[in-house]
């Protein structure tokens, strides 16, 4: 039940990850940040290309702190025809300042997905509130990616707790954040709805460098066997 997501930065690299069996694209600039943001241009070539054929989502930057940023980031990306648009948020430290450019952004971009970070990762009643906000989804990340992963950073009853408790409340599910690929068949049993990948897709296993088409390959056959059931299927724009 779960996907494939790569994280890529242009057409280019969106080539090389769908013919390697990606199942979703993010749109993210990794030398700008945990969820950097990429020039509109680029994404309106890449949603040209691939709309219709698989998911595409592009991240607003690291603007988590900079609540007065997030809306307009949101309507900016809107207009590139992405079919999802991830938010980053510490979702435990919600000020109200950024509550209210979360109703704001949604109430723009209602395809919003809450990236929440590890470092402080939400309660069941933060997603609840997510959710009642509007959210169509909620994935974990890291923030610092140079500090370890995922798996290193919450155990495994927990991220089960944050899939369980988001999947309840009908919010699609995603775990990334410096994932590698031994980390694969531990976060395969909490059947999220994908799991996203960049460094480990990277010659070297580093993230702002060159798409390995050959370790997508490897990761799509690791993670062979469960279908994107889950996922819907993308309008074509």
């Amino acid at each position: 039940m779960t996907a494939l997501l790569a994280s890529v930065r242009d057409v280019a690299e969106a080539a090389v990850a769908v013919s390697a069996g990606c199942d979703w694209l993010d749109l993210k600039e990794p030398r700008a940040g945990a969820l950097g943001a990429v020039d509109e241009d680029v994404i309106r070539a890449v949603v040209a290309r691939y709309s219709g054929r698989l998911p595409i989502s592009a991240t607003i930057g690291d603007c988590w702190d900079t609540p007065a940023l997030i809306c307009p980031r949101v309507s900016g990306l809107v207009h590139t025809g992405v079919d999802y648009v991830k938010i980053g948020m510490y979702a435990r430290r919600r000020s109200a300042e950024l509550n209210a450019a979360l109703v704001d952004a949604v109430a723009v971009m209602p395809k919003a997905i809450a990236v929440c970070f590890a470092e402080a990762p939400p309660t069941a009643g933060d997603l609840a509130h997510l959710a009642k906000i509007g959210f169509k989804g909620v994935m974990l990340d890291t923030a610092e990616k140079t500090q370890g992963s995922l798996t290193e950073r919450m155990s495994s009853t927990a991220i089960a707790e944050f899939v369980t408790s988001a999947l309840k409340l009908g919010l699609m599910t995603g775990l990334a954040g410096s994932l590698r690929v031994g980390d694969v068949p531990e976060l395969l049993i909490h059947d999220s709805d994908y799991l996203g990948f960049r460094g480990a897709l990277c010659v070297g296993g580093r993230r702002e460098g060159t798409l390995d088409r050959a370790a997508i390959r490897h990761l799509r056959q690791l993670i062979s066997g469960h279908a994107t059931a889950r996922l819907p299927t993308p309008a074509v724009n």
